[in-house]
């Protein structure tokens, strides 16, 4: 019976890893990453992108195609460029693109390409790009910009999830574990519970992107990949270490195995059910993206739970002593010394006694540091950076833009969209002709050759006319349910700043003049994002805070404690934000950032920060039931010290892991989280938060029932005129 219960643990984990693991193949079936699927509905550029379909036949995303010679193109250029075109409408996935446009200068001319938004984008873009580089003309230079062409760029991005990430993540933990444990099976064990956990996590979430259930994209896979490799480590490790004690104290596999459990369960319980919690509170944003995070990652927890709860322990009870092999630890060769602050072998030993005996200047510094650290956020550039920059690195859309803006107004290609209706488009074109950020405005039309007409006011009423020889019929505008869709080249770059304030200008003139006029595209998408994501951070960075607050007042049957783990934790990320605004805009130059990075840095490092003050606090408040809160300080940061640390080490290396994607966004999150979880496990875990608990004292529990004991029974020693002076300090010692 012994055996066979985690015989049958291991079989399911292996059946379920199994399976999940072809799927890691198969995430781009399921994933998306148009921004604009991700806003809310409520936003403009939503509701202009769910009715585009009422004005153009086809689901479609442009890309632009800009070919530019530092001389005048000839005759025999242009011929080329124009055969070029053909041989890119022929590749499939391609609509009927546009005859090629030369720019005033001669020196350029553009292609609009309109791609099947159902297909592959990264594949199509791809292959244009191929035909581009085989091609061009001599002396002319070619790139596939706009929409499509920087989606393209994201896609090839994000390509190194599947295989790249997992492998620099794993082979760090790796490392890490063999230089921790000194022993080659258990760091593969350990490993096995987060891979395992990945897998079965990455199965339940495929199916559930398949039903429409959540938003899948390559940033969510990847924070997902991360979230569970590195929590499910720090899991097994707390387990391990548990384990590890009972085998030294003399237990066999079996009896150390449960013991192991009882001991890790509540706090893997709880430190688990903390960032589940935190991460829940982003179903409270507006963005799709935050809201499919919220679901995705907590699924990722409470497999990496589940896993380091039943799979490890199932392995540990089955290899029992030989997982540590060759450094098995002997019987009673890992026990705690009643008074660890007094022992000097061991650097931990050592730590508890430097806490205990300068605890209030410790705490101080500690915390002036912090605060000096945290001054950097005033330097914090995360209001958005224009889609251009999203890519580190490389980025023929980057390239092809410069490019277009060299030598056509520079919002081509990715022209604004406003729905307006047919009564008031004399009104909207007005609005239009004073503003000084519009270049040209057209109206969609299916019956022109080129899907567009363009459109003027001429003595206060709207005049179309469409390209073509003298004569041509005149071709009228597609209406759909009163409404008319207009095409508007803004003079700034699309995705630039400055184009985002001209949407803001026209909306705030549409609310005057057009009340139902909506403004989309690639810019209001943009700007649309960045508003709701500084919304979405300001409302549910309050609300994480309360829900882990009372978490751990739960916990630790206190209010004390908890408010000062809490008071830690924010300075703890307010400080790797301030360093890491210096480290961006001064080491790495980075050009902004998203405002959803705060927002994301908070909620991984507010939860998993204190995930290991839950691992320290609540083995001090077991460690205080028999020894009192400032010995239980001690012998809790002896006992928690290497794992924590080992645990830190591990989380910190899998989030850097990130930075090998090249996607802006990633990188930011990787440092911000690395650097935030080294300096929780080396400053705050080990110093701050021990220092101030033990100048606090008993009144740390206050007011739950082990303050009120200790409390007492000093009382009584008291009145019963049995404790000296000296025998008080020595008690509080």
């Amino acid at each position: 019976m012994r055996i066979g219960i985690p015989a049958l643990l291991v079989l399911i984990w292996l059946v379920g890893g199994t399976v999940g693991g072809p799927y890691f193949g198969k995430v781009d079936e399921v994933a998306t990453n148009d921004q604009s699927s991700f806003l809310p509905a409520s936003a403009d550029a939503t509701k202009v992108n769910e009715r585009l379909g009422d004005f153009t036949e086809a689901d479609e995303i442009p890309a632009v195609v800009v070919a530019a010679s530092d001389t005048p193109l000839d005759d025999t250029q242009l011929g080329e460029i124009a055969a070029l075109a053909v041989a890119i409408s022929q590749v499939s996935g391609v609509g009927e693109i546009s005859p090629p446009i030369p720019s005033e200068d001669g020196l350029a001319v553009q292609l609009f390409v309109p791609i099947d938004g159902s297909g592959e984008i990264g594949e199509i873009v791809g292959e244009i790009r191929a035909l581009l580089a085989d091609e061009a003309p001599p002396g002319v230079e070619a790139w596939v910009t706009g929409p499509a062409g920087f989606t393209a760029d994201l896609v090839e991005g994000f390509l190194g999830i599947d295989g790249l990430l997992l492998a620099v993540a794993l082979a760090a933990v790796f490392v890490i574990l063999v230089i921790v444990y000194r022993s080659p099976l258990l760091p593969i064990l350990v490993l096995l519970t987060s891979v395992f956990a990945l897998c079965v996590a990455l199965l339940t979430v495929w199916w559930l992107a398949k039903a429409d259930i959540v938003v899948l994209n390559g940033q969510v896979q990847g924070i997902l990949f991360i979230l569970v490799i590195g929590a499910a480590t720090d899991y097994a490790l707390l387990f391990v270490a548990r384990f590890r004690e009972a085998i030294g104290s003399g237990d066999d596999r079996w009896s150390a195995t449960t013991r192991a459990w009882k001991g890790a369960v509540e706090p893997i319980l709880a430190s688990g059910g903390t960032v589940i919690a935190g991460l829940l509170c982003l179903l409270l944003s507006d963005l799709a993206s935050n809201k499919a995070l919220g679901p995705i990652a907590s699924i990722g927890i409470a497999f990496s739970m589940l896993s380091a709860l039943t799979f490890l322990p199932a392995l540990l009870a089955l290899f029992g002593r030989v997982a540590f092999w060759p450094f098995i630890p002997k019987t009673g060769a890992i026990d705690l010394p009643d008074d660890p602050a007094v022992a000097v072998r061991g650097i931990w030993p050592r730590q508890a006694r430097f806490v205990a005996r300068r605890a209030r200047p410790v705490w101080i510094v500690s915390t002036v540091v912090l605060l000096a650290g945290a001054a950097g956020v005033l330097q914090l550039n995360a209001n958005g950076v224009p889609a251009s920059d999203l890519v580190l690195g490389e980025s023929q859309a980057r390239d092809g833009q410069v490019a277009l803006a060299d030598h056509f107004p520079a919002g081509s290609g990715s022209p604004a969209s406003i729905i307006v209706p047919e009564s008031g488009l004399a009104d909207a074109l007005a609005v239009l002709d004073e503003n000084d950020g519009i270049s040209s405005v057209s109206a969609v039309a299916a019956d022109s050759p080129t899907g567009q007409v363009s459109v003027a006011l001429e003595n206060g009423e709207p005049v179309f006319a469409a390209a073509g020889p003298p004569g041509a019929p005149a071709v009228e505008p597609t209406v759909s349910d009163g409404d008319l869709l207009l095409s508007v080249t803004l003079t700034d770059p699309a995705d630039s700043l400055a184009a985002e304030d001209t949407v803001r200008e026209l909306r705030a003139a549409f609310a005057e003049t057009v009340p139902d006029a909506l403004v989309g595209g690639t810019t209001a998408t943009d700007l649309d994002t960045n508003d709701t994501s500084i919304r979405d951070r300001t409302v549910i960075i309050p609300v994480i805070l309360v829900v882990i607050l009372l978490i751990l007042m739960l916990l630790l049957r206190s209010v004390l404690a908890p408010v000062l783990l809490i008071l830690s934790t924010i300075l703890s990320f307010g400080t790797a934000l301030g360093v890491s605004a210096l480290v961006f805009n001064h080491v790495f130059d980075f050009p902004g950032g998203d405002p959803a990075v705060p927002l994301y840095g908070f909620v991984f490092l507010v939860a998993l920060g204190v995930d290991y003050n839950i691992f320290l606090m609540s083995r001090v408040r077991e460690e205080t039931l028999h020894h009192g809160t400032r010995r239980g300080i001690a012998r809790g940061l002896v006992a928690t010290g290497g794992v924590i640390t080992s645990a830190g080490l591990v989380l910190a290396a899998t989030f850097a892991a990130l930075g090998v994607i090249p996607i802006l966004f990633l990188a930011q999150i990787a440092f911000i989280v690395a650097f935030g979880v080294l300096l929780d496990t080396f400053v705050v875990r080990s110093l701050l938060v021990p220092a101030l608990a033990h100048d606090i004292g008993p009144a740390v529990w206050w007011p739950s029932k082990l303050w009120r004991r200790e409390r007492d029974e000093r009382r009584a020693l008291r009145a019963g005129d049995r404790i000296t002076e000296e025998a008080e300090r020595t008690l509080d010692a």
